[in-house]
């Protein structure tokens, strides 16, 4: 019998949807809104994002806050395509969704490692 890579996909899955209900919001206000809406300097937020990501535990929080979401995003691709009934192979469907998604995130580690 052959393992699946289910589990894992799902729970990537269930850990990027959660972190883009509870969190995703928050990241959109204080990051996008806040800082063009605040009387204050603006330059100030991205004074306080560049000190978020001068600590190692900031690139950690910012590296899940972008890889999870991209599992989430395209793992509901794939089965949104799936249930569009795509007449394609599976491998590179999934080499095409998780490997998009992995790729993207060792993309964002590389970055957050130089910054």
């Amino acid at each position: 019998m052959r393992r699946s890579h289910e589990p894992i996909a799902w729970s990537l899955f269930g850990a990027g949807g959660m972190l883009l209900a509870f969190i995703g919001p928050g990241l959109v206000l204080t990051t996008a809104l806040l800082p063009w809406l605040a009387a204050g300097d603006p330059h100030a937020t991205h004074a306080a994002i560049g000190a978020l990501l001068a600590h190692p535990l900031g690139k950690v929080l910012v590296l899940a806050s972008i890889a999870l979401p991209l599992f989430h995003t395209l793992h509901r691709i794939y089965h949104g395509l799936h249930d569009l009934h795509l007449r394609a192979p599976r491998l590179p469907m999934q080499l095409l969704c998780y490997g998009g998604a992995t790729l993207l995130s060792a993309i964002t580690a590389w970055w957050l490692l130089l910054v």
